[in-house]
């Protein structure tokens, strides 16, 4: 067999049944990559003589003879195609995982196959961007700022840009074989119970195939309980987890590991392992969980010694509270309003799925290169599992497709580990779309029984809830998320009177973990419809009775607690100035609505508009730390060396930036290298909206003690007064006399000082970030179709470093948000086994299911952030469901108390309710 591959012969024969997707990888085309092996996201799309198609469903046998182009051969002559030109001109990426498949399939598109985005793009899938800015790489619609230096309030592209947009970028596993001699590959049996405790295992079979090199079981792990979760504090979350446990907690847990020559291999050993098991009753609904006689999730362990709240009552955490009197507050409202709220799981879905790949180096170090948010964390977590010094371990995370707090867990690196250090060999593992749906975590689900009250004035009175979170089988980040979403989304409003009782209970389903908002896009859900409910019943604008309740600057932030957070303070305030940005847009979008005719679709349809608001802490409580280290090389240009990581978030061009606005330099002279432990000091890691207000405030403090390093030098070395001297792009300007920085850098080479600076920073005082969203729906009353009609949001992020990187944030935010509002939904059967296990029962948005929205900034200057900055990648997700359901209601007077709001559900909620 022969087929040319991007002009280059290629005879090496494919195995039976082998698809081209991984034929191509292994012929060294890393830029193809897997993100379901079901032909349903278009992250593999090749050209086979100049027709696109999903590699991973094309058999590699079939491609003989024929050419096969992968993005690395879209380029010609090192000249970009113009399409990979265009993807740079609009920066039609974040993450950029999904990106080498989108330009497979654009770069064949024709004229009249660009007016069709939404039908051509359908079979390829983007979680990051929103697709706004896909679709103006697409067209042709540049929004590069070509011109600017790049400092802070530039459009600077992303650095690693280039990279992303011909397939040289390299996530976690594009690794170069040669550093990974004698590789092995690990696959995972799982369990078929939801409880279950395993009373045997019989390895003989798999061991006895060809390539099985070892079985891993519950008898060779370590005995030290940790949680997935990864927080700067440890004792955050509950030790309720080992690596291989004897007792399986849901369908879908590990119980042993196959590793083997080849992952056909390891799939095979699998097969041949022979269980048994004891079933045990299993609790799938958390109120049953909280019944008197239900199973105990973890009732064999300790409470003190695992930090769990009541194991035998499967309460992982608690918190009741109550700041005033909500009785008498409820008594006082002349309009009170209580319902009970939901929320479902949802999955992170990042296009590249929970992977690892470990070794030994030179030095018998543990060397682990992951799909990870948090490096530092994770190599700690290692470390106190297999009882190793922190010096023997070390963690990269390459460039990573994607997180949404997904990865800041440790799902694949301590089994990985496990591996390598008892075969002494490389092994990698690498989760399939079908175990990241049914195996990883999920958004925590919500139920949310509110009360509130409010007087005729508009005056809040009373604001309770009682929240039950189902944290799913193990309590990695239950208290966490708990805790937060009861916290901001009740400080939002001031009101002297409110209560919260909430518990996060153990199920024996498939865990929950931290999701975008954390808690928060639940408990705004909630507390955002009934604001618009109690207005309703005023017979008061929703918006107007937000400004009479919502915090203002200087008001103290209350949750339940008669004292505020003593480190979270209005570094800047912008939420009065959301409000009316949202309000304004919909004025004006009235008026286009109604001159382009769409108030003509018929007598069937109701037309409506719905607002939300919501408050975030920019920083997670109780330190974040960052560490930094900027130096001068030799050429003239910086080196910024930082812990935290780049999965789409943006980070790596807001530390160049930041450097470059301090040393009054261009963001390309500065070169970032991160995400790997043995660069830098500790990092907590890429969560929390931190990648800019913490590792880029220690960014900018290194930068700020370099320039003055720099003027020193230069001022010593032209005999000049250090005040006359002034940094500029590429120079030292010394009272005239300008000194190139490799000139600077060589006379403190001379004088025998390194022009090296660090930052640190620790993640206090906080600030609070804000967000307004509005919808303007049109909903058809007899069959339930939804269409949005606009699309709007306001954003406090205090100075925009990025402007249209910022834009991209709030435009994926909104895109997730949509979703989970809509119909994302990880089901789970009455066995506990999760049912929606591929892409195609697990929808998320494509293309054209995203509206464009209106992105709009506040003008405000955070007085903590980094030069005025404050956080905006997780908050843009937590209004657009409540927005979108407060719009459902003011057009068919149906209030929806359930997330998804899915077609069938508005037609039967609009049917029931005689609507």
């Amino acid at each position: 067999m022969a087929m040319g591959i991007n002009g280059t012969p290629h005879a090496n024969e494919p195995r039976p049944g082998q698809c081209l997707r991984t034929y191509l990888r292994e012929e060294g085309m890393l830029g193809v990559k897997k993100g379901c092996d079901g032909g349903d996201c278009g992250a593999c799309t090749v050209h086979v003589d100049g027709v696109p198609v999903h590699s991973c469903l094309y058999p590699a046998v079939r491609a003989a003879g024929k050419n096969v182009t992968t993005v690395e051969g879209l380029a010609s002559g090192g000249t970009l195609h113009p399409m990979q030109e265009q993807f740079l001109a609009a920066q039609g990426f974040q993450c950029g995982f999904c990106t080498a498949g989108m330009l497979m399939t654009a770069a064949t598109f024709d004229d009249a196959q660009k007016e069709n985005l939404p039908r051509n793009l359908k079979g390829n899938l983007c979680r990051c961007t929103g697709y706004r800015a896909i679709g103006d790489a697409v067209l042709g619609v540049s929004t590069e700022d070509a011109d600017s230096c790049g400092q802070v309030g530039a459009s600077q592209g992303a650095p690693a840009g280039r990279a992303v947009v011909t397939g040289t970028a390299r996530y976690t596993l594009d690794v170069d074989p040669a550093d990974y001699p004698g590789l092995l590959h690990m696959k995972l049996l799982r369990s078929p119970h939801a409880h279950a405790r395993i009373t045997s295992i019989d390895t003989a079979a798999a061991l006895r195939l060809p390539g099985v090199r070892a079985v891993f079981t519950h008898q060779d792990s370590p005995k030290q309980l940790f949680s997935t979760a990864q927080h700067e504090l440890f004792t955050d979350d509950p030790d309720d987890t080992l690596v291989l446990d004897s007792v399986v907690r849901h369908v879908g847990q590990r119980v042993a590991a196959v590793v083997a020559d080849s992952v056909q291999e390891a799939e095979a050993g699998v097969r041949a392992l022979v269980v048994s098991y004891e079933v045990l009753p299993a609790v799938l609904d958390p109120e049953n969980a909280l019944l008197p006689g239900a199973p105990a999730v973890h009732g064999d362990k300790d409470a003190a010694a695992s930090r769990i709240g009541d194991p035998a009552h499967n309460i992982v955490a608690e918190l009741h509270t109550e700041l005033g009197d909500v009785a008498a507050g409820l008594a006082l409202a002349d309009v009170v309003h209580q319902e009970t709220y939901s929320t479902q799981r949802v999955q992170h879905t990042a296009l590249e799925t929970h992977a690892a790949i470990g070794r030994l180096d030179g030095e018998g170090r543990l060397d682990m290169r992951s799909s990870t948010q948090t490096p530092f964390l994770t190599r700690r977590a290692l470390c106190r599992v297999f009882g190793l010094p922190e010096d023997a371990v070390r963690v990269v995370a390459g460039r990573v497709g994607g997180g949404f707090g997904g990865k800041q867990e440790m799902l694949t690196e301590d089994i990985v580990a496990l591996a390598v250090l008892a075969l002494r060999r490389p092994v990698q593992l690498e989760y399939t779309r079908t175990e990241q749906l049914t195996a990883s975590t999920t958004r925590h689900p919500f139920t949310i029984r509110l009360s509130a009250g409010a007087r005729r004035d508009g005056t809040l009175t009373a604001l309770a809830v009682d929240v039950l979170v189902n944290t799913g089988a193990y309590g990695n980040h239950a208290p966490g998320v708990m805790f937060h979403g009861c916290g901001e989304s009740l400080a939002v409003y001031q009101c002297a009177n409110k209560k919260v009782d909430a518990r996060s209970v153990y199920t024996n389903t498939v865990p929950a973990g931290a999701f975008r908002g954390y808690g928060l896009s639940q408990m705004f859900f909630a507390v955002e419809s009934a604001m618009d409910e109690l207005a309703a019943g005023l017979g008061m604008d929703p918006m107007e009775f937000r400004r009479r309740n919502m915090v203002r600057s200087g008001d103290p932030m209350l949750s339940t607690s008669p004292e505020p957070e003593e480190d979270v303070h209005y570094g800047s305030y912008g939420l009065d100035q959301c409000v009316d940005l949202v309000d304004d847009a919909l004025r004006r979008g009235a008026e286009r609505y109604r001159e382009a005719g769409l108030a003509e679709l018929g007598t069937d349809w109701a037309v409506g508009t719905g607002t939300a608001l919501s408050m975030i802490d920019t920083v997670p409580p109780r330190g974040h730390f960052a560490h930094s280290v900027l130096e001068l090389l030799a050429d003239g240009t910086f080196k910024a060396s930082v812990g935290t990581a780049e999965f789409g978030n943006g980070t790596t061009t807001v530390h160049a930036q930041l450097a470059a606005t301090a040393l009054n330099s261009r963001a390309e002279f500065v070169a970032v290298a991160q995400s790997d432990t043995s660069l830098t000091e500790h990092d907590t890691g890429a969560f929390g909206s931190t990648g800019t207000v913490v590792a880029g405030k220690a960014t900018l403090l290194a930068a700020q003690d370099l320039a003055g390093e720099l003027l020193k030098v230069a001022a010593d070395g032209a005999g000049a007064d250090v005040a006359a001297c002034r940094l500029v792009p590429g120079a030292v300007d010394c009272a005239g006399t300008l000194l190139p920085l490799a000139r600077v850098y060589e006379l403190a080479a001379l004088a025998g000082r390194a022009l090296r600076a660090e930052g640190r920073w620790g993640g206090t005082p906080r600030s609070v970030a804000f967000n307004v969203h509005g919808f303007r729906v049109a909903v058809n009353r007899g069959t339930g179709e939804l269409r949005i009609l606009q699309s709007v949001q306001a954003a406090d992020a205090g100075v925009v470093v990025n402007p249209r990187q910022c834009r991209g944030q709030v435009e994926g935010g909104i895109a997730q948000a949509l979703g989970a509002a809509l119909y994302e939904e990880v089901l789970v059967g009455d066995d506990g086994a999760v049912t929606t296990d591929i892409l195609r029962q697990y929808h998320i948005p494509t293309f054209a299911d995203v509206p464009r929205s209106e992105v709009y900034f506040a003008a405000t200057h955070d007085s903590l952030g980094p030069l005025g900055a404050k956080s905006m990648s997780e908050s843009p997700y937590n209004p657009v469901a409540p927005a979108l359901a407060n719009a459902i209601r003011n057009a068919t007077g149906v209030r929806f108390t359930r997330l998804p709001l899915a077609r069938d559900v508005i037609y039967l909620g609009l049917k029931a309710a005689g609507a």
